[in-house]
Formats: structure tokens, C-alpha cells, sequence
């Protein structure tokens, strides 16, 4: 006749002494080395296309392209296609030539 805590485990169901407890913490650990991959998965991707973007914020008035330099006549195209697409208003159009100077 078998006692309790007698035979393959120690009465707790299995080897470990744990359980159900120790599947649990084991499981709360996988989870957790899980999160922090991702973690630094998400903050190495955002790091990496911050540096290779540039700044968000637009470029201030004074630093827009000078009407005759080398990038002025393609500014000039794009608010006018954008303009007929109708991505940007006449008012926003306007504010755009001005501050291009044209």
C-alpha cells in the first residue's frame, strides 16, 4: 500500500515539489524575457529611423529653398501637383509660394 509522499514525486504532484506553482512562475518568467525583447526590438527600430530621417518638425521659413537655387523649380511643381490633387488648399498654396519666395 502506497502513503502519501511515497512512490514517484513527493506528493505535489510531480517532481519539481512545485507543481502548478512553479509552471506558473516559469511561465510569468517567459513571458517577461518575452516583453523585454520586444522592447528593445521597438526602441532599436524607432532609434534607428529617427537618425536616419532627420528631425519631425519642418524646416523653419528661413531655410526653405532660395527662388533660383537648385531645388526651388521642383518645390514649385510639387505644391502646384499638390495643389491640383487637391492635397493642400489655395490659402496653403499661397503660404507655400511665400515662403519660397516665388
Amino acid at each position: 500500500m502506497m502513503q502519501y509522499g511515497s512512490g514517484y514525486g513527493n506528493g505535489y504532484g510531480g517532481m519539481t515539489g512545485g507543481g502548478w506553482f512553479i509552471g506558473l512562475l516559469w511561465l510569468l518568467v517567459l513571458l517577461a524575457v518575452f516583453a523585454a525583447v520586444v522592447l528593445v526590438v521597438v526602441w532599436m527600430v524607432r532609434s534607428s529611423s529617427a537618425q536616419g530621417h532627420g528631425s519631425a518638425t519642418p524646416a523653419p521659413p528661413s531655410a526653405a529653398t532660395p527662388p533660383g537655387g537648385a531645388g526651388h523649380d521642383d518645390a514649385v511643381a510639387i505644391a502646384k501637383r499638390r495643389l491640383a490633387s487637391g492635397e493642400i488648399t489655395t490659402e496653403e498654396y499661397a503660404e507655400i509660394m511665400r515662403h519660397l519666395g516665388g
